[in-house]
Parts: structure tokens; C-alpha cells; sequence
């Protein structure tokens, strides 16, 4: 062999070092990604948007540090229009929608046109398999189409008296802690109870199973998923994603052992609790057709449910309560049907303001902030306001975006955004929920998600636990308000804010540790 052949490695000599080969490595795998994203940016529109402040991190140590990301993302979209470019890291950009009729586009394209990061899924699958949070295209069509008719309005039907009976379990409790002291009420750390709520009714509802929270016990799955409620976004994030979109990381194995135990009891046709039904044993075998749910898929979806139900129904239940002067009315409107609890009938169509409340918790309080998807291909968005095209250009309704371009929806500040939902967008209103045609919310007509939100997204993805996570929200609710009475711990010296995380969860300013502490009164 020559000595001038590439495969003479050794004629390097010490300059061949593992550490100076791996660092051409990195460099080469790095020039090679800057080259990709520098060749979208030149094909997605140019649009306006504010400047960077770091070639490296773009706004993403902005937004961390922002008390409230939200209204960085309104002030922008003020500035530069409903669609705009964002700075990213090494340079690049992610374009923000703000419009009503480009997040339609997009959402009716997710899962074909529009995917996770490949970091991000790799992400859940370490997490929470390949269920249907993981999959995408054929895939998610075929994991949809089995699990449809396990969260049907006939299956949530049935499962409504355990959301009532977990509702109780949480009275029983209460009523312990009040006749244990000295007065009539008890101070109650009520966000951690309702975490507990949600991870007992999904495991009974779900599956057969009961984690026991609410008796004390404290299973692996609920110190995971409160992680998720702690941890903020590293700046870094946007850095890895844009160099590395198929580097794997291991995210938090610890429950699987336990998921695939009950996933294979499951498979097997028997639940930890006979006689009981749950939402997902109908998913075995779908009906009226061969397709087979395998049981890691089985366990995918298990895990899921936990992960998507813990956020969605213990944050919507515990931020509901502490909107504290809506109880006497809701408490009046129960009060009409009786000492008997509402059937589901009654849940989802003849309690008005019960459902005002809940939707508005969900409006201003979604447990997901915002959603990042990456165009597979590229793509023509519409928009119903036209958008600024950038340096001064004109202005236009649609824009193009590239193979590869990163979009986000933030969810929070759409729900917050007062162009969009009007002059009291952030005040919690559920009165705008009764009046059915405010002028002032006219835009936010135009989202197409459940109700005008998209707190459980839209389009192919669109949640499809969100009829369970609804029926148990108002079921135990319904049980609380009619039993206790609820004020702020420290009156309204107690501040309470909104800590931005992988997900939202409220706060004590100035305390760690404690996320919403009530004054709980009991009633009867």
C-alpha cells in the first residue's frame, strides 16, 4: 500500500490522536448540519422578526430567564405580525405562529407533513415507547384507529363513577386532616392532592390498576412525571437539536418495569382488579378487525396515558379550585340537581358553568406551553392576517417553509393573547364561555382546536384522551366545591404565579417545594 494512501493512517503519525479524531469528527458531522440548515433558511420566506442577540443561543437564554415566556411571544407578535422569525441558535431561525389559519394548516398536516424532532422522539421513546405520543404517519394512523373506541363517549360513560369514587377518596382524607386539628378547616398543599387524583384515576380508569397515591404510597411513576413539572429547558437544547438531530439521549427509564408488569397482565385478558372495566382493554384487539396492539405497544400507550392525564387533569382540577370566586356560583348550580352526583349526561351537557370554568382553567392555565414540529417537506403556509416580510419588504398571506424548518406554537400566549381572545384575555373570565358570541374574541373563533384552544392541540394529534381527561376534571371538581370552600393561604398576600417548565405549574413566590396551598373549609 502507498504511503500516500487515505488507509495509512499510521505515516500521521502523533497527530492521529483519538481526541484530535474525534474532534474532526465533530467538526466534519457539524459542518455538515450548519450546511443543511443554512440551505433551508435560504429556501423558507423571509420574514420579519427581532433581532438575535447570540449567533450561538439565538433568544433561547431570553426566554428561560423571562418570568413569563408568554408575553415575550405576544410583544413580538405585536411587533413583527401573527407569523414571524425567531432567532435560533448558530444563526438560524424557527418561525412562531401566532395565526389562526397557519396553525390550522399545520396541525391538519402533523403527523405526515409536520414531526417531532428526532431528538424529541428518541426522547419518548426512552420514555414512553413507541405509542401513539412517539409515532407519526402510517403509524400514528394505525395506533389512532385501534385506540379510538377505548376513549369513545360510550366508554367514558362507564368509567365516570371511578372519577367520582377517587373524588370521595380525596373528601375522606380531607375530612381526617380537618378533625385532626382544632378548627373547621386545614391548610392543603391542593396541587400535589390533585396530582395524586390524576395518576389514581387514570391507573384504575386505565388499566385496572391502583397506584395508591391517595393512601400514601408513592409509586416510581409520580416522582418521574413531577420532574417533568420542575425542570427547565436547557438554552443548549436549541444548540443540539440543530447540530445533532438524531442523537439519542436516555430519559427516565425507572417505571417501565412496572408498565410492561401490568402491560403483560393486559395482554393476558386480566386486570389487577377483576370485574373492574378499564379504557384500554378494549385496545387488545380492535373491534370488527385483525389489527393486534402488541404489548409493548400495550405498555406505550399505558405510559402515555399516565404522562398525558397527570398533567393535563391535575393541573386543570388544581388551578380551577384556586380561582376562588366562582365557588359560590358553581356550588349553586350543583346544588339544583340534588344530593345525587351528575351523571356524565349532566357532566357534558347541563352544568353551564361548570363547563365555563373548566375551559377557562384550561385557557389560561395548559399544562403544555408551547409545541415545536419540524417540516418534513417543504410546505406553503396560508395566513389569515398578512405577516411583514423582512427589511422593509411588503407585506404577504402566505409564506413559504422549507424542508427541515423548525415552527413553534405557543400555546400559552395564544390562549393569553388579547389580539386574539381580546381586552381581558388575561383575566379569568369563565363568563365568556356562557355569552357564545363575544365581538371581542371574533379571532379566536378562527383556532379550529376543541372549543377554540389548543390545549389539547389539533388535527390528527389532537388529544385523544381529552373527553376522559374533561369527564374526570368536572366529576371531581363537582365532589370538592360541593364539600369545602376554598381560600388562599395567606389571604390575598399570597402570590401565585406560573412556573414555566417542561410543563406549567403554579408557584408560591419565594417558597420552594409548595405549589398551591389553600385554606380548605369543610361545608357539610
Amino acid at each position: 500500500m502507498s504511503s500516500t494512501s487515505p488507509w495509512a493512517l499510521g505515516s500521521l503519525g502523533p497527530l492521529l490522536t483519538p481526541t484530535n479524531f474525534l474532534l474532526a469528527l465533530l467538526v466534519i458531522v457539524g459542518s455538515s448540519q450548519v450546511s443543511k440548515i443554512l440551505h433551508r433558511g435560504a429556501h423558507t420566506a423571509r420574514i420579519s422578526g427581532p433581532p438575535s442577540p447570540s449567533w450561538l443561543f439565538g433568544v433561547g437564554r431570553i426566554l428561560r430567564a423571562a418570568s413569563d415566556p408568554a408575553t415575550m411571544y405576544e410583544g413580538w407578535s405585536r411587533a413583527h405580525g401573527s407569523v414571524y422569525a425567531l432567532p435560533a441558535a448558530f444563526g438560524t431561525r424557527r418561525i412562531v405562529l401566532m395565526d389562526p389559519k397557519a396553525i390550522s394548516h399545520c396541525c391538519a398536516r402533523d403527523t405526515h407533513g409536520y414531526f417531532k424532532y428526532k431528538l424529541a422522539k428518541l426522547a419518548i421513546q426512552d420514555m414512553v415507547g413507541k405509542g401513539l405520543l412517539w409515532s407519526d404517519g402510517d403509524s400514528h394512523k394505525r395506533q389512532r384507529r385501534i385506540l379510538n373506541p377505548a376513549f369513545s363517549n360510550v366508554t367514558i360513560r362507564k368509567l365516570t363513577p371511578i372519577f367520582f369514587d377517587v373524588g370521595y377518596k380525596v373528601k375522606t382524607a380531607w375530612d381526617e386532616f380537618i378533625e385532626a386539628g382544632t378548627t373547621d378547616e386545614s391548610v392543603i398543599d391542593v396541587q400535589t392532592w390533585m396530582n395524586h387524583v390524576s395518576l389514581d384515576s387514570i391507573g384504575l380508569a386505565g388499566f385496572a390498576h391502583d397506584f395508591g397515591t391517595l393512601r400514601g404510597e408513592k409509586p416510581t411513576v409520580a416522582a418521574v412525571f413531577d420532574a417533568f413539572g420542575h425542570g427547565k429547558v436547557s438554552p443548549l437544547q436549541g444548540i443540539i437539536f440543530a447540530l445533532a438531530p438524531a442523537h439519542s439521549t436516555q430519559a427516565q427509564p425507572e417505571y417501565g418495569g412496572d408498565c410492561r408488569c401490568h402491560a403483560r397482565a393486559l395482554a393476558q385478558g386480566r386486570g389487577e382488579r377483576s370485574g373492574e372495566s378499564s379504557a384500554i382493554l378494549p385496545t387488545v384487539k380492535a373491534e370488527g378487525n385483525e389489527e393486534i396492539i402488541t404489548q409493548d405497544e400495550i405498555m406505550a400507550q399505558m405510559k402515555v396515558m399516565m404522562l398525558a392525564g397527570y398533567e393535563t387533569t391535575s393541573m386543570g382540577t388544581g388551578r380551577t379550585v384556586e380561582e376562588l370566586d366562582m365557588q359560590t356560583r358553581l356550588r349553586d348550580e350543583l346544588a339544583k340537581l340534588g344530593a345525587v352526583d351528575p351523571t356524565w349526561d349532566q357532566l357534558t351537557d347541563s352544568l353551564p358553568y361548570l363547563d365555563a370554568i373548566v375551559h377557562e382553567t384550561l385557557r389560561v392555565h395548559p399544562p403544555a406551553v408551547e409545541i415545536n414540529r419540524v417540516a418534513m417537506e417543504d410546505d406553503v403556509v396560508p395566513l389569515s392576517t398578512p405577516t411583514r416580510a423582512a427589511a422593509g419588504g411588503a407585506t404577504t398571506d402566505r409564506i413559504a417553509i422549507a424542508r427541515g424548518t423548525i415552527i413553534t406554537v405557543p400555546i400559552r400566549s395564544i390562549h393569553l393573547s388579547e389580539d386574539i381572545w381580546g381586552p381581558d384575555a388575561k383575566t379569568f373570565r369563565p363568563e365568556r364561555w356562557l355569552s357564545g358570541d363575544e365581538p371581542a374574541a371574533a379571532r379566536a373563533r378562527e383556532l379550529s382546536g376543541h372549543r377554540h384552544l389548543l390545549t389539547f392541540f389539533d388535527g390528527p394529534r389532537i388529544c385523544i384522551g381529552k373527553s376522559f381527561a374533561l369527564a374526570e376534571i368536572k366529576a371531581v371538581l363537582s365532589v370538592l366545591v360541593r364539600n369545602f370552600a376554598f381560600e388562599l393561604r395567606d389571604g390575598l398576600a399570597t402570590k401565585i404565579k406560573t412556573k414555566v417548565a417542561i410543563m406549567s405549574r403554579p408557584a408560591i413566590e419565594g417558597e420552594e417545594g409548595i405549589e398551591l396551598p389553600l385554606r380548605v373549609r369543610r361545608l357539610v
